[in-house]
């Protein structure tokens, strides 16, 4: 698949925050040549630095970065998802790609812009992206085959983890897995500020904090194990951490987290809808 990869025209409509990330990730394990790249920002200033800086055609006008295109990579707003299609609609077929990481956009939604039997594959990524640890969650559309699924994964795999869902769950793919980080940071944060408050030096408490949470996630993921049963591991008789866990259940972690998701998870589903 990188192999096929390499042979494809790419552009990436929005190379802004998570747009550079994706953008960036894949040029550095030359995921894509740089000659087969192009891509959009809003200012004149910002594509001849990006330009530059990624040895990449970075331009303004969407339209003109898509003829040619193999796959195109939807970084924009939600809000400016049917004007960026509708411009672009004309410049492309049913053997181009299209992957949307525009949050709340269903595959219909973006199929009806473009008015033809174009292939759309609707992507959630997270910041982790940016480190390769992301995780994403994927969907297609109607006219989308196993063979675009494939190639949605190996760009995402690229920058992380993956994972294919029905389209029904992608709000909450967005819910738990993009907005978490943050999430996961305020968790961090007050450990670390605990840390502080039982005398640690901030930066010591800081490196705890962070190693500890990545060092839990990674039992996760290559164990398999629920996490109930790794938190019973660590929680002796009479221990120091079961006192710790009857605090977080007392503050009412455990459920402000659950209604966190699901707040998020709801306000996904709305960002199309804004004006």
């Amino acid at each position: 698949m990188t192999q096929k990869l390499s042979d494809k025209k790419l552009a990436v409509l929005g190379a802004g925050k998570l747009g550079g990330i994706l953008l960036r990730a894949y040029l550095k394990q030359e995921l894509f040549a740089p000659k087969r790249v192009t891509a959009t920002v809003s200012h004149a200033e910002k594509a001849a630095a990006l330009s530059k800086e990624l040895g990449v055609q970075v331009m303004t006008e969407n339209r003109k970065a898509v003829p040619g295109a193999d796959i195109v990579l939807l970084c924009v707003k939600p809000k400016v998802v049917a004007e960026v299609l509708n411009e672009i609609a004309p410049e492309l077929n049913e053997k181009t790609l299209v992957i949307s990481v525009a949050a709340s956009v269903p595959t219909t939604y973006i199929e009806e812009h473009l008015g033809k039997k174009v292939p759309a594959v609707r992507v959630m990524p997270n910041t982790p992206s940016a480190v390769g640890c992301g995780m994403t969650g994927i969907c297609r559309g109607a006219h989308a085959g196993a063979e675009h699924l494939e190639t949605a994964r190996a760009m995402f795999n690229a920058v992380g983890r993956t994972v294919v869902v029905d389209e029904k769950n992608m709000d909450a793919v967005t819910g738990l897995s993009a907005s978490g980080p943050a999430f996961a940071y305020i968790i961090l944060e007050s450990l670390a500020e605990a840390g502080v408050k039982v005398g640690l030096p901030r930066d010591v408490a800081t490196l705890l904090a962070a190693q500890t949470m990545k060092g839990a996630a990674s039992v996760v993921l290559e164990t398999g194990d629920h996490p109930a049963l790794l938190k019973d591991a660590v929680t002796t008789p009479a221990g120091c951490t079961i006192d710790g866990i009857l605090e977080l259940e007392e503050g009412k972690l455990r459920v402000t987290l659950i209604k966190a998701v699901v707040k998020a998870t709801s306000r996904a589903g709305e960002l199309l809808f804004e004006k």
